[in-house]
């Protein structure tokens, strides 16, 4: 008989984990506060060693003939540009007597169009006092300029009028001499004619007088928009405050390397794909999560509570090793220090009980070529791991890191114990650790977490593997038989549990 066993498919991961992400960022805030230090610094330093020149400030109100209220800005971004002129700027330095260029004086100087009347100035000189004599004489040469085009506008528009009028006036000459031969002539036709001439001598009467008003006109509009061109705000040197700079400075500094900084934790926490939660490590290597220790110990608080950690992860692998005939391991992933750590302590354990020797995996001498403290275990090198006694205790530690060698890891022990750094490996070196590991059928019966984050609230237990879990070692030692020893190596070695890849498992 043949069962199928559906397995509902995992639910999708989201495209982006915000919560790991923000452990991520908040795990490299070194980083981002170092940048922000850095722009802090910066800005701070810019204030002081490039401290603006002296500058004076003027503004001059500017009439416009075709001034709107609904003007978005045009007239005033046109006197801008033409405050930018090489004519202005060589009217001012002649004003000045400075032999400069006008394109070169043209860089010393800027203007702003405030409002759609209100130009402000803003010149640069080698002191105050040069400032302010600069920014008098180009704002006399931008109002003299601006009262020229005024006045050639209105001249050119009353010459044409006028023009208009003259022309008018040698018609109407015209007209009264036809009239004045239609006088020597009698009969009705004659007459009719006269009524006609009579007429147009009116009209052109009429728009000789209204030319004339509107020449008039024009020139009287003229002292208005002349009178309404002014200085309304006097060249004046604008205050340089040392501190108020620098710490305006030092706080843009601080928030653009801030955010900088943020982007570029974002950015690589995301590229780098290096899980840093308890679930994503768990998930990752196949192995719930049976302990977290921190890296470096706390430096004035929490002492007590790490050691007390310690020891409870060292009374749970003590425990774990006692009751298993097959010699247990420690694999480090980015963690050598605190593997050694943990094996140190945990031969200190098994020592108490019987003869205990520490098999040395890890690259290079630091373990094995360390001096040892009463108490410890011996401590040998991988190459003499054959002269151990099957009598002893064999604790292995070896690492996983990216080199090394796999063939080596079940001489250090047929069941192992991961000791990871959170955040180190990327997810895909996790899976390869994982597979590497199953393949040759050494089960992870735990992951000790070093460096966790302190806020991390997400569950690490696999609850879909009591056969490698240490939870599950107290069923498997029920289920044998007799009170000591067996050694387990003629039983068929259980692989990792594995999703399946369709919705239905193997039958």
């Amino acid at each position: 008989m043949t069962t199928h066993t559906s397995s509902e498919p995992p639910a999708a991961a989201p495209l982006l984990d915000l919560q790991a992400l923000v452990v991520a960022v908040r795990r490299r805030r070194r980083l981002w506060c170092s940048l922000a230090l850095f722009g802090l610094l910066a800005g701070a330093a810019v204030a002081v060693l490039l401290p603006p020149p002296p500058t004076a400030t003027a503004k001059v109100l500017v009439a416009h003939q075709g001034d709107q209220p609904n003007d978005p800005g045009t007239l005033i971004r046109t006197d801008v540009a033409l405050l930018h002129t090489t004519r202005i700027a060589g009217e001012a330095l002649k004003s000045l007597g400075s032999p400069a260029k006008p394109e070169d004086f043209m860089q010393d100087y800027d203007g702003t169009g405030l409002t759609n009347n209100l130009l402000q100035i803003t010149v640069t000189g080698d002191s105050d006092a040069e400032a302010v004599v600069r920014g008098k004489a180009l704002a006399d040469a931008f109002v003299a300029d601006h009262v020229r085009r005024i006045k050639q506008a209105a001249n050119a528009d009353s010459k044409a009028l006028l023009d208009q009028r003259d022309r008018m006036r040698d018609e109407l000459a015209k007209v009264n001499k036809a009239i004045g031969d239609k006088l020597k002539e009698a009969g009705p036709s004659a007459s009719a004619d006269r009524q006609s001439l009579y007429a147009r001598r009116a009209e052109l009467t009429s728009r000789i007088t209204d030319f004339g008003q509107r020449a008039a006109e024009a020139r009287v509009g003229t002292p208005q928009l002349i009178a309404g061109t002014q200085i309304v705000d006097a060249p004046r040197a604008v205050r340089y405050s040392l501190p108020r700079t620098a710490a305006t400075d030092a706080v843009i500094g601080l928030v653009l390397g801030l955010v900088l900084g943020l982007a570029v934790a974002a950015v690589g926490a995301v590229v780098a794909d290096r899980p840093v939660l308890r679930r994503e490590i768990a998930a990752n290597l196949g192995a719930s999560v049976i302990a977290e220790l921190p890296r470096r110990p706390p430096w004035l608080w929490g002492r007590r509570r790490i050691r007390a950690a310690r020891k409870r992860l060292t009374t749970t692998l003590a425990r774990t090793v006692r009751g298993s005939a097959d010699p247990v391991s420690l694999l480090e992933l980015g963690c050598a220090r605190s593997a050694s750590v943990i094996a140190l302590d945990l031969g200190r354990a098994l020592a108490a009980e019987g003869p205990v020797a520490v098999i040395d995996g890890l690259p290079g001498t630091q373990l094995s070529g360390r001096k040892p403290k009463p108490g410890d275990p011996p401590v040998v090198g991988g190459e003499r791991a054959a002269d151990v006694s099957h009598q002893e205790h064999r604790l292995g530690v070896g690492s996983v890191a990216p080199g090394s060698a796999w063939s080596d890891l079940q001489y250090l022990g047929t069941q192992t114990v991961l000791v990871v750094r959170a955040g180190h490996a990327s997810a895909a070196w996790l899976h390869t650790v994982a597979r590497q590991l199953a393949d040759q059928h050494i089960p992870v019966i735990g992951v000790v977490l070093i460096d966790p984050d302190p806020r991390d609230r997400t569950d690490g237990t696999l609850w879909d593997g009591l056969h490698t879990a240490l939870r599950g070692h107290s069923e498997r030692m029920a289920r044998e038989s007799g009170t000591g020893r067996r050694r387990r190596a003629e039983q068929t070695p259980v692989r990792t549990a594995r999703v399946p890849d369709t919705d239905q498992e193997a039958r």
